[in-house]
């Protein structure tokens, strides 16, 4: 069982940067991909930046060029640094994580409950 708990969002104006960090505790064995989504009001989710055990990163194209995704896997985190932001870019993030089970079974965990981050006009 994984626990997931983001953290950093809140309210920026246009142009702005903030840095959201995802924690992941629980019983496993190694955390695997790592990912960061967001949903805002009435829209479906979409998901923003991935990242792989091996340091691979994979953004939406909303978001290339102004968000990177970074991992310590010293500290089971996941961050998600946005610069330039976006009124658009108003939504709940959420992170999400695979790890390998002591059993060594690959699962994935659901998303965490996510940090508000609103960017005003």
């Amino acid at each position: 069982q994984v626990q997931l708990v983001e953290s950093g969002g809140g309210l920026v104006q246009a142009g702005g940067s903030l840095r959201l960090s995802c924690a992941a505790s629980g019983s496993f064995f190694s955390i695997n991909g790592m990912d960061w989504s967001r949903q805002a009001p009435g829209k479906q989710r979409e998901l923003v930046a991935s990242i792989t055990s091996g340091g691979i990163t994979n953004y939406a194209d909303s978001v290339k060029g102004r968000f990177t995704i970074s991992r310590d896997n010293a500290k089971n985190t996941v961050y998600l640094q946005m610069n330039s932001l976006k009124p658009e870019d108003t939504a709940v993030y959420s992170c999400k994580v695979v790890v390998m089970t002591t059993s060594r079974v690959y699962v994935s965990s659901a998303w965490g409950q996510g940090t508000q981050v609103t960017v005003s006009s």
